[in-house]
């Protein structure tokens, strides 16, 4: 499809390998945005796709214009310094951290004006994203039926949580919601503990993000190869449940139903995660081998483990586990977790520490490669964020723009690339179509 020519975007890529690729963003929480995010690193200009008259709980915040007293007892978190400001939805830490190098528009999709605002987007652009229930796809014409005719190159990747057919398609959903329904929740927990009990492990989010930013890229491909546009769904339930394909195809083979075993493994003995000195410090040790069982014996100075005939093979640590794990707490909880990663990483016994937030920003290999990356925003402020989720030889690849503004773009996107005049801007601008507040009525 011949497009006319491209202005310049407030985001440039500097060449990077999505330069000149353009999507339409209708994501909302983290599965969605996290697989826009990774586009837009790799220099596709992502553009968010917003509405002033209507607030996504868990995308720009839990609130629109959420109580500081919710704020200061913390039963809303990340706002820097607990500051709502002005416009809260600008500083909340989730959007910010899942939407930088993205662009912002609103558009009011419930009327005339807004679906010719999406038409002329779709005509001048290469793909769309979104991952919202398909009912709510359909009231706003979001459907591959009625884009793809406007634009037959576009590649379209959708991410409900169950897919677009079957009894689930409509149910709104978190990804702790996903992941019980897929059985993750009735795996991974302390022993005798019951599910309400397990704790919340939300995996299944990032997990269909990265599959969501693959499959645009082979909609690329494949694209390229015939010329035409093509929908991919990528239900993020269907995805997830493959990480737990043994634990599935162990029941379809044996009947057996997997119990509650903690921190530890099925094969590897003894693994866990002990106690060592100071408040709520921890570190995990996993011993996979003979040798390694040797190594850590060695490193706590306990020939007489090391040389106990019960624990020379796996099969016996596991069945003393218990008595091990008492063990090796007692050599930990004396000593600090940093050492005693990095005595046994010496070893070659594989052990971490378990880091908290602050732990993170200071670690050494973190910050010697250049992990965190620092951005500046005209509302939250200067921030040092997680770096570019892949690195590419030869490719320099950095942060380049933080979290849009909600609407910080209209300008760009009405006026440049859809080539409204300044009459209908101001028209729209007047009806609350664009715009960079909220709704008041909005909570």
């Amino acid at each position: 499809m011949e497009r006319q020519a491209t202005p310049a975007s407030p985001v440039t890529s500097g060449g990077l390998p999505l330069d000149g690729v353009r999507i339409v963003d209708f994501t909302v929480v983290w599965a969605g945005p996290f697989a826009s995010q990774i586009l837009a690193e790799w220099g596709a200009e992502v553009i968010r796709v917003e509405s002033t008259k209507y607030f996504q709980p868990s995308t720009r915040g839990t609130m629109a214009h959420p109580p500081k007293a919710l704020i200061d007892s913390g039963a809303l978190r990340g706002y820097p310094d607990k500051e709502p400001g002005d416009r809260p939805w600008n500083r909340w830490a989730g959007f910010s951290v899942h939407s930088r190098n993205k662009l912002s528009m609103t558009v009011d999709l419930n009327t005339e004006d807004g679906q010719e605002a999406l038409e002329r987007l779709i005509r001048t652009s290469d793909g769309l994203i979104e991952n919202n229930a398909v009912a709510s796809m359909d009231r706003v014409g979001v459907t591959w039926e009625r884009l793809s005719k406007i634009n037959p190159e576009l590649v379209m990747v959708r991410m409900p949580a169950f897919g677009l057919t079957g009894p689930y398609r409509n149910y709104r959903t978190f990804g702790n919601h996903m992941e019980a329904l897929v059985g993750h929740y009735s795996l991974f927990g302390y022993a005798g503990a019951s599910p309400a009990d397990s704790g919340l492990n939300i995996m299944a989010d990032p997990a269909g993000g990265a599959a969501g930013a693959m499959a645009f890229m082979a909609g690329m491909l494949q694209r390229r190869r015939t010329g035409k546009g093509v929908q991919i769904e990528v239900a993020t339930a269907d995805g997830f449940a493959n990480y737990l394909g043994d634990y599935v195809l162990d029941y379809g083979m044996n009947g057996r139903l997997h119990e509650y075993r903690g921190n530890r493994d099925s094969v590897f003995a003894p693994q866990g995660v002990y106690p060592c000195v100071g408040d709520d410090r921890w570190v995990s040790i996993t011993i996979g081998s003979t040798d390694q069982w040797k190594a850590l014996c060695g490193a706590m100075n306990r020939a007489d483990l090391a040389g106990d005939a019960r624990y020379q093979e796996a099969d016996g640590r596991r069945r003393f586990h218990d008595e091990l794990d008492a063990e090796i707490s007692a050599w930990t909880s004396g000593v600090d977790a940093t050492e005693v990663m990095n005595s046994l990483q010496g070893l070659g016994v594989p052990a971490g520490v378990v880091m908290n937030e602050a732990d993170a920003y200071g670690d050494p290999h973190l910050n010697a490669r250049g992990y965190w990356e620092e951005l500046e925003h005209p509302e939250a402020g200067t921030h040092r964020y997680p770096g570019v989720v892949w690195k590419a030889e030869e490719t320099p690849n950095r942060l380049r723009r933080a979290a849009p503004r909600l609407g910080e773009d209209n300008e760009y996107v009405y006026r440049d690339l859809l080539r409204y005049t300044d009459d209908e801007y101001r028209r729209l601008e007047g009806l609350g179509h664009i715009g960079m507040d909220y709704d008041p009525s909005i909570p």
